[in-house]
């Protein structure tokens, strides 16, 4: 296993993550043994970093990797995430700081090593919808709780709108992002092509490195459309909403098409080893994060990571494909 330095924070995170998002979904509905059997696995293989959220199950996700690690001991990295719904905007700090701690006791953690921000950015606050576009009152919150010895770095969720993204960097205080990056949609490290069909991040992952911030990519499969197939896991999201590409997930399956041609040529031996190896490659990235459903897909993704970056022919015919509209 690689590891790969979080930004300034002196800490080194596996250069593959492992997701215990609902979309994947072991974590949140599989059964205890599976799920046991896959963190011990991961550990196995050197994977140190474990992203939760209390959004995942409604705090299930957080609850079962507290209660797999306590039982296998393992010291490791974890990171959880606050959201706010609509009514918590009203007294924001306090309830910033309420869903924190809470995370915290389903976790069975006095501290997490990394408390980001869940929320998309750049929505104006309105009862209906969940998106923020103030981050300081957010980060002062934040910051109460790292000064109370329960977070050790902060972080937010690069996504939303992208002006407001980039304006998130410059607050200052936040040593870690997570955003999207994947075949689909590679803009948070790439030039946009002329008539990009999908939201352009403005190479993001970029910018935030040369700030000397962590960043960790999130949907690096497509929430599994780059797998090639709309056929789900068991444990997985029965029906997963695109983030930055398609309209729907399906739009997003045939899109993945494209890139057969990895697999065709024998760049990669499958379409998600491909899109695994393709963020891997991307410079300034900490880790890659990929949603586990069973261990069958851990063992998949950490054979990706010992194949390297996909090489620089298949790079070069990349860029055509993305430049089709």
């Amino acid at each position: 296993m690689e590891y790969r330095s979080l930004g300034g924070t002196g800490l080194q995170v596996s250069a593959l993550g492992f997701g215990c998002g609902a979309v994947g979904g072991l974590l949140v509905k599989g059964e205890y043994p599976a799920m046991r059997g896959a963190v011990e696995r991961a550990l196995e293989l050197g994977i140190n970093y474990f992203d939760t959220a209390s959004m995942y199950g409604s705090g299930q996700s957080e609850a079962n990797l507290g209660a797999v690690l306590r039982e296998l001991g393992a010291p490791v990295l974890v990171a959880t995430k606050v959201f706010l719904a609509p009514p918590d905007f009203d007294q924001l700090g306090a309830r910033v700081v309420a869903h924190a701690e809470a995370s915290l006791r389903r976790l069975g953690r006095d501290c997490v090593d990394l408390l980001y921000f869940h929320n998309f950015l750049g929505v104006q606050r309105h009862k209906t919808q969940a998106g923020i576009s103030d981050l300081e009152p957010v980060l002062r919150a934040l910051e109460k709780l790292r000064q109370q010895g329960k977070a050790r770095y902060l972080g937010f969720n690069g996504l939303g709108d992208t002006g407001a993204v980039h304006q998130g960097l410059d607050l200052g205080g936040f040593e870690a992002l997570q955003t999207c990056y994947n075949l689909l949609n590679p803009t948070g490290g790439r030039p946009a092509p002329a008539g990009f069909p999908f939201q352009d991040y403005g190479q993001l992952i970029d910018r935030a490195a040369g700030q000397g911030k962590g960043v960790v990519a999130i949907r690096v499969l497509a929430g599994g459309a780059l797998s090639g197939s709309a056929e789900r896991h068991p444990v997985a999201a029965a029906s997963v909403g695109p983030i930055s590409t398609s309209a729907d997930f399906a739009a997003d399956v045939d899109r993945a098409g494209r890139f057969s041609f990895l697999v065709e040529e024998g760049h990669a031996g499958s379409l998600a080893e491909a899109a695994v190896r393709f963020a891997l490659g991307k410079e300034g990235l900490s880790s890659v994060l990929v949603g586990i459903s069973s261990i069958e897909q851990l063992e998949a993704a950490a054979q990706a990571q010992a194949l390297g970056p996909l090489p620089p022919a298949a790079l070069g015919r990349l860029e055509e494909v993305w430049k089709r509209p």
